[in-house]
């Protein structure tokens, strides 16, 4: 169960602890420059009854320097402070951000299947912003304006009691107030983060399908769809403001009707000589100022507020458990064969059961073609193989080995897929196929290029090899993405290679070009092909057909 209120921010300790001692340094200059404000303060006093109305030349010279100096030295250290905050506040959000990308690679398809994308975008980039916006003054704010606040308390004791007593009388109603709106912000900022999650959502999933938004002539519908979401997003972004207005507005108003009374009775004590003009002059400062520390703890309060909402949204991602997990002690990979077994598995998506009580054996160096009508658990296999999923029961090996007992990073150099759908990104096609390996040299990325059949390709492009592919490769058609897939694939000369569906956007000659290299460049390697295409079933050593996802049956057929 996620933490409640303000306990969410105990839960950024982590995140805070390695910059523990340079926020222990930031905050004593802070702490320093706010002292010397709060002297600056009393400086009217000096300069009235000890300078100005004994007509003391020096003494006034006296009190000028000490303004000047005190001004010059809080500004400076003012900024000191605030621009290494500032840094440390960044380093400490760029962790939580990281933190929360990569625990974001952990997670399994299922995941991502139940979760829309523009919500994952809108948290990990505007929750987490706005957690960085709030927190690159709060602490530093709040640590100074509470010092401020005592100092200013302790100073308008000492200059006079009774009129202290008095000028706070209507704190108590500003505060309750100010917390009856905080209420409804907190509300509202969560509303506004999901409305905006909506719009991103939406633009997302249609600028991904444009193409069928387009020859579906639907673009009308999902106008309306945006002018729906965005009117919510408006109506709600309009109440928050006008609540945030009020937060502030009203209790400050309530604050400030005091000043006219410490106005009167301070006027009455000096014209009955119980106080002097100067103590009145330094107390009003005081108490124009204790104003400003009350009314901004009460704005970082509700933008605190408004974090804890972004913060709540952010840990309810990092409080998803993988599914799969490394083993506490994994067991390293040194020489491997490519033996592959499955042996008795059982895997459900939800109530349903995909995959029933499998078992096979897959021999190093076989190539293997796994056959089967659609939905009938094909692509869990791979899947399992690689460790995006874990099996509800029965085992998945590697040469004798639990895959679930080794180095997850181990076994994914040594198992490689490619997905049917495979995923350009917006670089080169060099680029592309090196994103397997970035260390590999020209001649090797050209070398994976030719095995999967690109030599036409990049006889026709432009640039060659330097051809941008396009915001998901869409600057190519499906076989050329495939085809770059699987060239990526091949330069990591992986022990074994499972292809999804490889070639099911390819021609009949091409399909038997890229089966052929595959063949001949990976003879000593152990390839499984998931497929329905004969030019791929029918050089391979080994056929296994999947029904249902209970019933296997091997078929061996004559070594090509």
């Amino acid at each position: 169960m996620l933490p409640t209120g303000w306990g969410q921010y105990k839960r950024l300790k982590p995140f805070l602890a390695p910059y523990a001692s340079r926020l222990g340094v930031i905050l004593a200059i802070g702490v320093l420059a706010t002292l010397l404000g709060l002297a600056q303060s009393y400086i009217p006093k000096l300069l009235i009854d000890n300078a100005l109305l004994p007509r003391d030349m020096r003494a006034l010279a006296w009190v000028a320097g000490l303004m000047f100096g005190t001004t010059v030295l809080g500004f400076l250290l003012n900024i000191l402070s605030s621009y290494q905050y500032v840094r440390v506040s960044a380093s400490m959000l760029f962790d939580m951000r990281l933190a929360l990308y990569r625990h974001l690679q952990t997670l399994s398809p299922r995941f991502y299947a139940k979760w829309r994308l523009g919500d994952l975008v809108s948290r990990l980039n505007n929750d987490v912003g706005e957690v960085q916006r709030v927190s690159a003054d709060t602490l530093l704010s709040v640590l100074s304006n509470v010092v401020f606040f005592i100092g200013s308390v302790a100073m308008m004791l000492w200059l006079n009691w009774r009129l202290f007593l008095f000028s706070v009388v209507f704190v108590p109603v500003s505060l309750i107030t100010f917390r009856r709106y905080q209420l409804k912000l907190m509300i509202f900022t969560k509303e506004l983060r999901e409305r905006g999650a909506d719009l991103g959502s939406l633009f997302v999933d249609t600028l991904l399908g444009m193409r069928t938004v387009v020859t579906s002539n639907a673009g009308d519908r999902e106008a309306e769809k945006f002018r729906e979401r965005n009117s919510a997003f408006v109506d709600t972004l309009l109440r928050l403001q006008m609540t945030s207005f009020l937060s502030g507005a009203l209790p400050g108003t309530i604050l400030t009707a005091a000043t006219a009374g410490v106005f009167l009775l301070g006027g009455w004590m000096i014209i009955h000589g119980t106080m002097t003009t100067g103590t009145l002059v330094a107390f009003m400062a005081y108490h124009m100022r204790l104003l400003s520390p009350v009314q901004t703890m009460m704005g970082l309060a509700a933008n605190l507020a408004s974090a804890r909402v972004s913060l709540t949204r952010i840990f309810e991602i990092l409080d998803t458990a993988p599914e799969v997990t490394e083993h506490l002690h994994p067991v390293t990979l040194e020489d491997v064969r490519g033996d592959i077994v499955f042996d008795n598995v059982t895997l459900r998506h939800d109530r349903d059961e995909v995959l029933s009580g499998v078992s096979f054996t897959i021999p190093a160096g076989t190539f293997c073609a796994i056959l089967g009508p659609s939905g009938v658990g094909k692509s869990t296999v791979a899947d399992l193989l690689v460790r995006l999923l874990d099996p509800d029961s029965g085992t998945v090996s590697l040469d004798g080995h639990d895959v679930r007992d080794l180095r997850i990073k181990d076994l994914r150099d040594h198992i490689v897929l490619v997905d049917q759908a495979p995923y350009l990104f917006n670089a080169t096609v060099a680029e592309n196929i090196a994103y397997a390996l970035p260390v590999a040299s020209r001649v090797e990325v050209e070398a994976a290029g030719a095995a999967a059949g690109l030599d036409e390709l990049i006889r026709r492009l432009p640039e060659g090899y330097e051809t941008k592919t396009g915001e998901r490769g869409l600057a190519l058609s499906a076989g050329e993405r495939q085809r770059i897939a699987i060239a990526r694939a091949l330069l990591r000369r992986p022990t074994v290679l499972v292809l999804d569906e490889p070639t099911s956007a390819l021609d009949a000659d091409t399909e038997k070009i890229v089966a052929r290299n595959l063949r001949e460049h990976l003879r000593d390697r152990t390839v499984i092909v998931i497929t329905h295409r004969p030019a791929l079933a029918e050089i391979a050593d080994q056929v296994i057909s999947l029904r249902e996802g209970k019933v296997w049956i091997e078929l061996a057929s004559a070594s090509q």
